[in-house]
């Protein structure tokens, strides 16, 4: 290994760091967390800012609530005025995070929660009636007194461990306040009035926040957004009805000239296309978040809940139940479609509610990963059938995968290794390395020859799914092309993987032209009514 340049250990990263996970992202990913669907974080995205003249920022995006149907009315989806939703940043590699960015939300009703109230029947019969919709009439950039519904939230830094650091709540520039406003959903369109004015109205709550110590201003944006991850999810977890290897001579080409029936490109396969989700997104001088460390960061998302809560019987909207105790962490989420496809079903739970640190526990489920073999198990007789071959197996042969272990909870030395090397899943991006203009981009990252992407961090447009699939049946086990040369890794050899060249796909295509250029990135969402 200490022969491979940065560039080679960079094509490492790609294939291997995302070797664990493979189809959907985190939706739905655990049993408990899939009974708070408010606090289930969908996907998270640490990336170096692309946006003309942000040279010097990083971004990060914690997605929540899974699944939005734009037309999920009346009540939306708002976030969980019990809970605290916490991004954090580990820049020394102890798997413990050295800053948190934690916020907390706050729903209210005008007039001291009574709502908007009309007055109702004929005079000597009259009664004053709250109305039951989140608003009344159109809002606006400039006008949004028709709302009868609005969410708050504030925003605090902790220096050190979360639950024993220095905190430090942060303010709003404009106002010299500690109060941020999230927009409302995407109602629709006689709300809104078109897209376009959505999205005015949307870019009213991004706001400048000053970060102690911090030269430089950092930017704060939460609020419904579309969905931005694309999947074939219904048909993957169906036992992947279909044939998951690219059925033309190359994606899009449209002439069959790929696998025997194996499925193609097209949007029609993104089950997603049509869900929303909630997005807190920060971005902050990379000068602020490195530490004393290498300047490559490990980042995860949170959420958790005060451990005990009382319901009340007779609830009120500002006081449905009593919430006291200890905060616990009930969601957590790094590299993409790691509790969905990577750990088993009886330790969901459990990874949701741990730490970075203490991740050793779960090393079985990447050096002996069951997903390979349950795709042996689906499809290993059909691919005999078809190629006329007798493959004793469609998965690799090398245990354990120290391929994976290496990328997957260690990093690369000269890419996204930090100072100190400490086992734990996150994902990790070199803040040293340029980002790549949107237009420049390749969806499939590193492997694509775009060292600013997935697994140097991720980007909304990166294809993890693809790099996934193709990895975790041992692509890294044959010669991968560095600056069009093959080269082989030493990680493990081509007898060890019978498909490790295949191209896997779900078919479910996703670029970075599928998002914004500028922050926060991610598109408009979808409107409830048009």
């Amino acid at each position: 290994m200490k022969a491979l340049t940065p560039s080679i250990l960079a094509v490492v990263i790609c294939s291997t760091f995302v070797s664990a996970p493979s189809e959907a992202s985190s939706h739905r990913e655990a049993p408990n967390i899939s009974r708070f669907p408010t606090l289930d974080s969908t996907d998270f995205y640490v990336f170096n800012s692309y946006e003309q003249g942000r040279d010097d920022f990083v971004t990060l995006i914690a997605n929540y609530i899974p699944l939005q149907d734009a037309y999920g009315g009346p009540n939306y989806f708002a976030m969980d005025p019990d809970a605290t939703y916490s991004i954090h940043i580990d820049n020394d590699g102890d798997a413990v995070e050295d800053i948190t960015f934690a916020f907390n939300f706050k729903s209210m009703l005008p007039n001291d929660n009574q709502g908007v109230q009309l007055t109702v029947g004929p005079e000597g019969n009259q009664r004053t009636v709250s109305v039951p919709l989140k608003n009344v009439g159109g809002v606006s950039a400039g006008d949004d007194s028709a709302a009868n519904f609005s969410e708050s939230y504030t925003m605090s830094i902790i220096s050190g461990a979360q639950r024993t650091g220095e905190t430090t709540v942060l303010n709003n520039t404009a106002s010299n306040s500690s109060t941020f406003s999230k927009p409302l959903d995407y109602v629709g369109n006689k709300t809104f009035g078109s897209m376009s004015d959505y999205q005015t109205y949307a870019d009213q709550f991004v706001y400048q926040v000053s970060i102690p110590n911090c030269e430089s201003m950092a930017q704060v944006f939460v609020g419904q957004r579309k969905d931005p991850f694309v999947v074939n999810l219904g048909k993957t977890f169906d036992l992947v009805n279909y044939v998951p290897v690219e059925g033309d001579s190359a994606p899009g080409a449209g002439d069959g000239g790929g696998f025997p029936g194996g499925i193609t490109q097209s949007a029609d396969n993104d089950d997603l296309a049509d869900k929303n989700v909630t997005s807190i997104a920060i971005e902050i001088p990379k000068s602020c978040v490195v530490g004393e460390g290498n300047g490559v960061i490990g980042s995860w998302t949170t959420a958790s809940l005060p451990q005990a809560r009382v319901l009340n019987p007779n609830a009120k909207f500002a006081n449905n139940a009593v919430n006291g105790g200890a905060l616990t962490q009930v969601s957590r989420l790094g590299s993409p479609l790691v509790n969905e496809l990577v750990i088993g079903i009886k330790d969901k739970d459990t990874f949701s509610t741990a730490h970075p640190k203490d991740d050793a526990q779960f090393l079985d489920y990447v050096s002996h990963p069951a997903l390979p073999e349950l795709l042996n198990i689906l499809f290993k007789d059909a691919v005999n059938t078809t190629l006329g071959a007798n493959l004793e197996t469609l998965a690799p042969t090398n245990f354990p995968r120290t391929d994976l272990i290496t990328a997957f909870l260690t990093g690369f030395a000269g890419v996204n290794q930090q100072a100190t090397v400490t086992p734990s899943e996150m994902l990790r991006l070199n803040t040293g390395i340029a980002a790549t203009a949107q237009a420049d981009q390749s969806a499939f990252g590193v492997a694509g020859n775009d060292l600013a992407g997935f697994p140097n961090g991720r980007r909304p447009g990166d294809d993890v799914v693809d790099i996934a699939l193709r990895v975790v049946m041992g692509r890294l086990c044959h010669p991968i092309p560095v600056n069009g040369e093959d080269t082989d890794l030493g990680l493990c050899a081509p007898e060890d993987a019978n498909t490790g060249t295949v191209p896997f796909t779900d078919g479910a295509p996703i670029d970075a032209t599928m998002m914004d250029s500028s922050f926060p990135y991610l598109a408009t969402p979808l409107a409830g009514s048009k």
